[in-house]
């Protein structure tokens, strides 16, 4: 197998987009599939994937090509916005490529994921089989924020790596340099705007940054063709990934319009995959595109389009952790492949144990009718505290109250006073928005003074956690702005506190001063606590550098703290609080 062949697609409006192709050996005709990425072609998205060789070696073409403006393809950078008549006009190009049989398969993750859905086109424009991985549809709420609040650290990092790139292919070498020696050094946190101001002001992460969490309004969400939705697909994400939400969102869209989606979430943030999942996605796209699999009919019903979906194979058994894969013919026993009926199937890893777990269904919470191994958490939990919950960690009570997903009454009580100090805002580890995203020790953490801890008693039975945690209480600050930023941990016998997951939420303007109830909502997972082990909720009024800091003014935070950062005094009214989980695949 070669290094690839060079080769070029003119779009219609006359921009040359440069790929790279990998043929299999043999005589042909064979599948194609085709990845558009904008970090130049040679590196294949090689960071979770499989080299394109390897997917060639068991008889694909494989095509990777460079976004307009990126990498070796002519043509401006727009983002987004310029994908869908390019993604059209790929997947047409691609089926007729010399040595093809006519099917076209898509694959990638983050841009190269939403490349996959930003298409314009209909019937031999839509890829027949697709696996979008850790991407969403809403700009606003699936790539640069959550809670109101910006992603800091990650949005910057990201932003400032699109210009490196636009500097790169202008030549200009001092800037290029200027924006690594930031990152490297850390800098970027504080000087990142104006390195986007400078060396690509017009770019979408400039542009995201610049725009206001909370106006819902003036943020783009990307409208998906109803027939791609309906072909089959394999939506993949990490309950680590900040873009789990917008594969969830996926998932849902695609069954309310009658497709049948297989979903994979792995324990895994957005680089590391443990191995990833090229078995996995081989098996979906050798069912659907080789040539023993009929063709995917056009679309003419709710379900057309869809009937690709029905594969044999039978249900292999539940295995701990991900599968090592050494070639086209490793075992598929990282997750369940779609069954011969057509019907949605699910593949879901505890963060915890590492072990997957196929369910069958739409929904997957406590109120399913699938088969789930342990106890899912039925009931919510009340906060209460005397008063020291941000003075002694293990003074603040996690109360269980009725099975009602914590909408019932219970014995919340107390109130804490939480004050921030700008000068040693609380920090911000792991989780799914942090540099080094996962699973972290955080008793330090919840050591210091102004992070207030709640915690169960200790378990007497399995308890798995799997949903959407959601916080309500009535909080309020003597600033006009505040943050909040709560984090979901194991607490162990011997005083070790685990990080699972973690949410924030930003106010400003007047609402910050006045009393009223707030919700917040924590990364979806799947976690298992064994006996003896306590849940504990962490509140802090600070993420650095995951948010960043807010002033306390009501202005929009743009950075570390600074000489007109205020102290901030946070009351929490923990009368009427309530902490539950929502169903993972349940309505928003």
């Amino acid at each position: 197998m070669g290094p690839g062949v060079d080769l070029a697609m003119l779009t219609p409006d006359g921009v040359s987009l440069a790929g790279r192709l990998w043929q299999p050996e043999g005589q042909g005709p064979w599948p194609v599939l085709l990845m558009r990425q904008p970090y130049g072609l040679a590196i294949a998205s090689t960071v979770t994937y499989a080299h394109p060789s390897w997917y060639a070696r068991a008889g694909f073409l494989v095509v990777v090509q460079d976004v307009r403006g990126r990498g070796a393809s002519a043509g401006d950078f727009g983002g987004f916005r310029q994908e869908g008549p390019d993604g059209a006009a790929a997947v047409r190009w691609a089926r007729h490529l010399p040595g093809s049989n006519g099917r076209v398969g898509t694959y990638g993750f983050s841009y190269q994921g939403l490349t996959q859905l930003l298409n314009d086109g209909d019937g031999t424009a839509l890829p027949d089989a697709l696996v979008p991985a850790m991407c969403g549809l809403d700009e606003r709420r699936h790539w640069a924020s959550e809670g109101g609040a910006h992603w800091w650290s990650l949005g910057l990092g990201w932003a400032l790596q699109l210009a490196a790139e636009s500097c790169r292919r202008r030549q200009d070498r001092s800037g290029w340099l200027e924006i690594r020696r930031s990152l490297e050094s850390g800098a970027y946190l504080r000087e990142g705007l104006s390195l986007l101001e400078r060396h690509d002001a017009d770019g979408m992460g400039l542009d995201w940054l610049r725009r206001d969490p909370e106006r819902a309004a003036t943020w783009e969400q990307h409208p998906v063709n109803p027939e791609l939705l309906r072909r089959p697909m394999l939506l993949v994400g990490g309950w680590h990934d900040p873009q789990l939400r917008g594969v969830l969102d996926l998932y849902r869209q695609a069954l309310a319009g009658g497709g049948q989606p297989q979903l994979c979430i792995g324990a895994w943030s957005h680089l590391d995959w443990q191995g990833g999942i090229d078995a996995l996605q081989l098996d979906f796209f050798r069912r659907h595109l080789q040539a023993s699999q009929p063709r995917p009919a056009p679309s003419h019903g709710p379900l057309a389009g869809a009937a690709a979906a029905a594969g044999s194979g039978a249900e292999p058994a539940t295995t701990p952790g991900p599968a090592a894969t050494a070639g086209p013919s490793a075992a598929l026993t990282l997750a369940p492949a779609v069954p011969a009926n057509g019907a949605a199937r699910l593949a879901l890893q505890c963060i915890r144990t590492g072990t997957w777990q196929a369910i069958t269904g739409q929904s997957v919470s406590w109120q399913s009718q699938a088969p789930l191994p342990d106890a899912i958490a039925t009931q919510g939990w009340a906060l209460s505290s005397a008063g020291l919950a941000g003075i002694r960690s293990d003074e603040g009570r996690l109360l269980a109250t009725a099975e009602d997903q914590g909408h019932g009454q219970g014995q919340s009580q107390g109130r804490v006073t939480l004050v921030h100090d700008p000068w040693r805002p609380t920090p911000s580890r792991g989780g799914h928005l942090g540099p080094e995203p996962g699973l972290v020790q955080r008793q330090d953490l919840d050591r210091r003074s102004e992070v207030a801890c709640f915690s169960s008693a200790a378990l007497g039975v399995p308890l798995r956690l799997l949903g959407e945690p959601r916080l309500r209480l009535v909080a309020w600050a003597d600033q006009p702005g505040f943050d909040l930023w709560a984090c979901l941990s194991v607490l162990s016998q011997d005083g070790a506190v685990q990080q699972l997951c973690t949410g924030g939420l930003r106010l400003r303007g007047p609402r910050a001063l006045a009393p009223l109830e707030r919700q917040l909502s924590l990364q979806p997972l799947d976690a298992t606590l064994q006996p003896g082990e306590h849940l504990r909720l962490s509140l802090a009024p600070a993420a650095w550098p995951a948010f960043a800091v807010n002033p306390g003014d009501g202005s929009i935070p743009t950075g570390g703290v600074g000489p007109q950062h205020r102290v901030i005094t946070i009351e929490l009214d923990l009368d009427g609080s309530r902490f539950w989980l929502d169903p993972l695949l349940g309505a928003n």
